[in-house]
């Protein structure tokens, strides 16, 4: 399903957003659209998909809508086709899509992690390997990763999320390496719990730890557009890391230069009060 919504006199600058139409995917899509951006949404949600383009329409955003699941390398070789075909190309591509498992080591299924790795990893794989060619040819483009903060310090309860978000990590910093020389800029953007709908298709081992984690989601401080609003800034500046909760930002610091059992007592202390847990005789 495609559905065009364009106007006449496009800009010049271009982005694709997968996971488009909702979320922080389609606060970017209104921020930058909002900016004059010509702005290409890919969703698997096809209801959603209809109504975020015709909301970015209405306000005067050139905007183009295709189904896109991350999981197929074809979806994504076809809206970087449309891309090329139609506005001469792309400037930033930002691979968002992304699910959600949460589950001790024991309980969480191999399905689970087969599930979260195809969509959070390998879809952003998919996603800097297709459009990489394209970028390398027009000489210039940026490629932003949707991570996690988990993917830097990773709770408890969530392995297959912060493996995946980590390994996004990882590939962004080796894509920064490899592409500098090609005028390919890379951020990763590593958010705490904000509010979205990211609940939703989350899969979790337990009924408490699915309340838990909705908790943490739907009492976030911040929603989707403050963030998307930090990523727009943290590209302009030339960002690499785009940490965008200053408390998590500073655990992370604090993780970097202190000696790892100076972080893990600290780990084991907060993991104690956030479960409830009395501290083991040789803690």
């Amino acid at each position: 399903m495609t559905q065009d919504l364009q106007h006449d006199k496009p800009s010049q600058k271009r982005i694709f957003i997968t996971g488009g139409a909702s979320g922080l995917g389609r606060a970017l899509a209104e921020i930058y659209g909002a900016d004059g951006w010509n702005v290409l949404i890919g969703d698997i949600n096809a209801a959603r998909l209809v109504e975020a383009a015709a909301v970015l329409s209405a306000a005067g955003i050139t905007v183009h809508s295709l189904s896109c699941d991350v999981r197929q390398e074809a979806d994504l070789i076809a809206a970087r086709d449309w891309l090329e075909s139609n506005w001469g190309g792309v400037d930033i591509v930002v691979n968002n899509a992304g699910v959600s498992v949460a589950g001790a080591i024991e309980d969480t299924s191999l399905d689970d992690w087969n599930w979260i790795l195809d969509i959070n990893l390998l879809g952003v794989v998919r996603g800097c390997k297709v459009f990489t060619p394209l970028l390398k040819k027009q000489g210039s483009g940026w490629l932003i990763n949707i991570a996690s903060m988990a993917g830097l310090i990773h709770p408890p309860q969530m392995s297959p999320y912060n493996a995946s978000k980590a390994a996004v990590v990882a590939l962004s910093e080796t894509l920064k390496a490899e592409l500098f020389n090609d005028g390919i800029g890379v951020s990763v953007v590593c958010p705490a719990f904000f509010r979205t709908n990211l609940a939703e298709t989350q899969r979790t081992a337990t009924a408490a730890l699915d309340s838990f984690t909705r908790k943490l989601v739907n009492k976030a401080k911040v929603g989707p557009e403050e963030i998307a609003a930090l990523i727009k800034a943290g590209v302009e500046h030339g960002d690499f890391h785009i940490l965008t909760h200053p408390k998590e930002r500073n655990i992370w610091r604090f993780k970097r230069f202190v000696p790892y059992p100076v972080y893990f007592k600290a780990v084991k202390r907060e993991v104690n009060r956030v479960f409830n847990r009395k501290p083991a005789a040789n803690s």
